[in-house]
């Protein structure tokens, strides 16, 4: 049986189980899985028109040799803005330290712009591409807000922020989570002025609020106390009232008993006069007695009377006294409550005045600075301006001189060049050349040296030609005055340089008199005459 037994099925099972292992093994180390603080970004030949695919959440396969992987972050990146001098609509400088938060956005449009732009960047360089396009929006959100609404109206200027740094984020794919305004500031003062504006407006407000309270309680103080002394004026009356009823009854009373004992005393008399007749004597004695003890009775009870009469008209003049005393003190200090109820609302709308001019006056005052600071910095950028437009002129002036005296002297030695050519083996001749080329110049130095002599008139005593022949006297004062110029062939010894034969030459000749001819006349000198 074992002879007979093949090998060849069993290694063609087994090399099938080891390339399905193979491929299960490939299959599993090329399947990626995407964390969810990343995003898995497959680039390479991937479907569509897209350089990369992007994944968050979930896994896929990634395909040999044709595919290849990275991740990106998800984590926020925290960035400091020092936003410094950024002008804001009024032309005011302001200071807004901020803090932004950001991170790779997880939208699918936006993962495609981080993977083509943000894919193996560090940390290091996504916060300063970031850091860039956030200062340039928060100035240009800053360029659109005055100071009180990027101070009063934070949610407008968070609002607009967000709407323009989020759009430019995007761009490169990152998106804002947080931002936080640290502090707002301005060079010129601006942003504090406003703060103590509110905070006077806040205290005149407060000043004023205390002085309507003491007002009416004040106010309120005066009603009580007068409710109070009416209360009491009307308790005394009634009270009085009640003590002249009394009075009033008692005298009734009394007035009643002495009527009816004047009945009774004449009844009782009339009965005495008819029943005691004979005890006349008697009789008068007991009657005596009887309008003796009433009169006293009478008298009695008639000043006691008018005693308590008058008791209760002194305490009622008491009772009003004190009231109209405590009525004019009420109304004294009803008045002083008034006069100071006033007093402290004329401070108070003094200071408001006062803070009202004075934040009118520091408004002048800071509208003028930055109009002088305004002016001071367009004078100078026009001083500057000119300035360097005067320097480009001179640089230019002094640029075209150079490249004129370069191209003359180019100029010139070429033709010096050339001049050499010419004169080949004669080397000699070129200065000689040169020099008749300034001939002129030279004859117009020797010009000058007389040119500017100032002569009225010359009187020259000449008796014509002399008996020998010889020229006449203004002839040789005027060959004499030319000699004294320097000869053009002196200066050409001087310079070195012989004059070509062709202008002559001078000889050194003695001037020799014959000994035969008769001595010249001298000459006459002096000043000369004037004419007749």
């Amino acid at each position: 049986m074992l002879q007979g037994f093949s090998p060849g099925p069993l290694m063609l099972v087994v090399s099938v189980v080891l390339l399905v292992a193979f491929f299960l093994a490939i299959l599993v180390s090329q399947y990626k899985r995407c964390p969810s603080n990343r995003i898995l970004v497959v680039y390479g030949k991937v479907r569509g028109q897209r350089a990369a695919r992007c994944i968050h959440g979930g896994g896929t396969f990634v395909v040999p040799l044709l595919q290849s992987y990275s991740f990106l972050t998800l984590e926020p990146l925290t960035i400091d803005i020092e936003l410094q001098s950024a002008l804001s609509k009024k032309n005011i400088r302001v200071n807004v330290p901020s803090t932004f938060t950001i991170g790779v956005s997880t939208d699918p449009d936006i993962m495609n712009n981080a993977a083509e732009r943000l894919l193996g960047l560090d940390e290091h360089q996504i916060n300063n591409q970031a850091k860039d396009i956030i200062l340039g929006q928060m100035r240009l959100v800053i360029a659109t807000l005055s100071i009180e609404e990027i101070n009063q109206d934070r949610e407008k200027f968070l609002d607009l922020v967000n709407k323009n740094v989020n759009f430019e984020l995007n761009k490169i794919g990152l998106e804002m989570i947080n931002v936080n305004i640290r502090d707002i500031t301005d060079e010129s003062g601006y942003i504090e002025a406003l703060g103590q504006k509110a905070a006077a407006e806040a205290i005149n407000k407060a000043k004023i609020e205390v002085a309507d309270a003491e007002r009416e309680g004040a106010i309120g103080e005066a009603g009580a106390f007068r409710e109070r002394d009416v209360s009491v004026a009307q308790q005394n009356a009634q009270a009085a009232t009640g003590t002249k009823a009394a009075e009033r009854d008692q005298r009734v009373q009394v007035a009643k008993l002495e009527a009816e004992g004047v009945a009774g005393e004449a009844t009782a008399a009339k009965e005495k006069e008819i029943a005691v007749a004979q005890q006349t004597a008697l009789a008068v004695e007991g009657k005596k007695k009887a309008e003796t003890h009433k009169r006293v009775q009478v008298a009695a009870l008639e000043a006691n009377a008018i005693e308590g009469e008058n008791e209760s008209k002194a305490k009622i003049a008491d009772y009003e006294a004190t009231l109209e005393q405590r009525r004019a003190e009420a109304k004294r200090l009803g008045e002083v409550a008034m006069a100071e109820a006033s007093r402290d609302v004329l401070l108070a709308e003094k200071e408001q005045e006062i803070a009202r001019l004075e934040k009118i006056e520091v408004a002048q005052q800071i509208v003028e600075q930055q109009k002088i600071q305004i002016d001071a910095d367009a004078e100078a950028e026009r001083i500057r301006r000119i300035a360097a437009g005067e320097a480009d002129a001179i640089l230019a002036k002094y640029t075209a001189e150079a490249d004129g005296t370069r191209k003359v002297l180019e100029a010139k030695s070429a033709g010096y060049e050339r001049l050499l050519e010419v004169c080949g083996d004669r080397k000699d001749i070129a200065p000689a050349l040169l020099v008749i080329e300034q001939l002129p110049s030279l004859v117009a130095e020797q010009v000058k040296a007389i040119q500017n002599l100032k002569i009225d008139k010359i009187t020259v005593w000449d008796s014509g030609a002399d008996g020998d022949g010889a020229s006449s006297s203004t002839a040789g004062f005027l060959r004499g005055m030319i000699g004294s110029l320097p000869p053009i062939h002196d200066l050409a010894k001087q310079a070195g340089i012989d004059l070509p034969s062709a202008l002559g030459k001078i000889e050194d000749v003695a001037e020799t008199e014959p000994e035969n001819l008769p001595p010249r006349k001298p000459k006459k000198t002096g000043p000369p005459s004037k004419p007749a």
